[in-house]
């Protein structure tokens, strides 16, 4: 059974198409990777699943409920763009910043209960930042902020796990513990997870299925039929060609 299904998704501003005709279904333990070039709707589409994104038209069910009705919010977390860029000078601390993902789908009740901070100690145990807690967000590392972005988004025990491009001005060995990461969120946890990504070729061996779009979906597939010159030229609209290296 599906956990998000988009049926014939439209979307539009001021007359300009960015989204058109998007259909597609995600299945429960999921690792789907979107790419596609800048403009071409993919942040779009996920705001929209997400709710965030209004006025499309199309049809849109989360867990098997229409996305009107859905209030179980909880079960989605969400890693956005940019995780690293925090101001340096914002005094909050790494506990805080982690707590406030698991506050703000509890909020009409929320209460300091243990069973919370255990959730919380567990998460950042699992990502080894236990001893970040009370570390200040913005003494940390491009690497540690991510892992404490995950860490909020997975506090409130998602069933469904969304990241959009959070390697931005990471280095490449910090990417590679990242991708190893959610690697492991998804086996060893079962953990769905969408990834909006612009490195094709470093999460072709984590990922079970991947979906090109460039405001339409060109093609959505398992990696090794997509990765090709054909498709990624009609993806990227440029002359292309892929090798292989094998290392």
């Amino acid at each position: 059974m599906p956990i998000v299904q988009v049926e014939n998704l439209n979307y539009k501003i001021n007359g300009i198409e960015i989204l058109k005709n998007i259909s597609f279904s995600i299945n429960r333990g999921d690792y789907l990777a979107i790419v596609g070039p800048n403009g071409g709707g993919k942040s779009t589409l996920v705001n929209t699943i997400l709710g965030i994104t209004k006025n499309y038209s199309g049809r849109i069910s989360l867990f098997n409920q229409e996305i009107g009705k859905f209030k179980e919010w909880n079960k989605i977390g969400f890693v956005p763009q940019r995780v690293i860029e925090i101001d340096s000078k914002f005094p909050i601390t790494v506990f805080e910043t982690i707590k406030l993902g698991r506050m703000q789908y509890f909020k009409k009740f929320w209460k300091d209960h243990t069973s919370d901070y255990e959730i919380i100690d567990e998460v950042m145990n699992s990502l080894s930042i236990l001893d970040l807690k009370d570390r200040l967000i913005g003494e940390l590392s491009g690497g540690q902020k991510q892992r404490v972005m995950i860490a909020r988004a997975l506090v409130s025990k998602p069933e469904l796990l969304f990241l959009d491009e959070p390697n931005t001005g990471v280095d490449i060995e910090t990417q590679r513990e990242f991708y190893s990461i959610l690697t492991k969120l998804n086996k060893e946890n079962g953990l769905t997870i969408v990834f909006i990504t612009h490195d094709i070729g470093v999460i072709e061996d984590s990922i079970n299925s991947l979906m090109s779009i460039n405001r339409e979906i060109l093609k959505s597939d398992k990696p090794r039929t997509i990765f090709n010159c054909q498709v990624m030229r009609e993806v990227y609209g440029i002359n292309s060609h892929l090798s292989n290296h094998t290392h």
